[in-house]
């Protein structure tokens, strides 16, 4: 008999919190933000669509060293948009952006959050490096035709070879 009356207020309890809903003041929504990852100095745009058409909210990233900043309606319908710049002496990790909706009725007080992270390290491409041969007007060691090449590498040799016997006859005494 105890189980039945258990199982039945446990049915009935959580059938009331199903059919509830969420708490009108509770966090609904989330905060976007662009880009979730950025180094010190970079400015971060965050929006959310939680506060409704025409919504506007408080937004408080205080956690990063930014403060406070202002989150308005967007271009785009339903959706309140804010901006705000790390500063360059914030510290690496994940800070929880925050923002309250204020306005509207049905979205008053609703709290909504976003995570930023910040790095040392860029997360842009590496630059590219030059490639190739600066047109200066001077030659350089090796040049564009390898049979030129060849041909000069040959004259060296040729050379190389040919002063090199004359020493060596000059070394023992023969006459030239």
């Amino acid at each position: 008999m105890r189980r039945t009356a258990a199982a039945r207020l446990l049915t009935g309890t959580a059938l009331a919190v199903v059919l509830a809903g969420p708490a009108h003041a509770g966090t609904g929504g989330s905060l976007k933000v662009y880009p979730a990852t950025v180094t010190p100095g970079s400015q971060v745009t965050v929006d959310t669509t939680a506060c409704g058409a025409g919504g506007t909210a408080a937004g408080d990233a205080s956690a990063v060293g930014a403060g406070a900043f202002v989150l308005a309606p967007g271009t785009r319908e339903e959706v309140a948009a804010g901006r705000f710049r790390v500063p360059p002496g914030a510290q690496p990790g994940t800070y929880e952006i925050v923002a309250r909706c204020d306005g509207g009725a049905q979205a008053d007080g609703r709290r909504v959050s976003g995570d930023l992270v910040v790095t040392l390290t860029s997360t842009r491409p590496p630059a590219a490096h030059p490639r190739g041969s600066v047109k200066t007007g001077v030659g350089g060691a090796l040049g564009p035709d390898p049979v030129q090449t060849a041909a000069g590498v040959a004259a060296l040799a040729v050379a190389a070879a040919g002063g090199t016997w004359l020493l060596h006859r000059r070394a023992r005494g023969d006459r030239i």
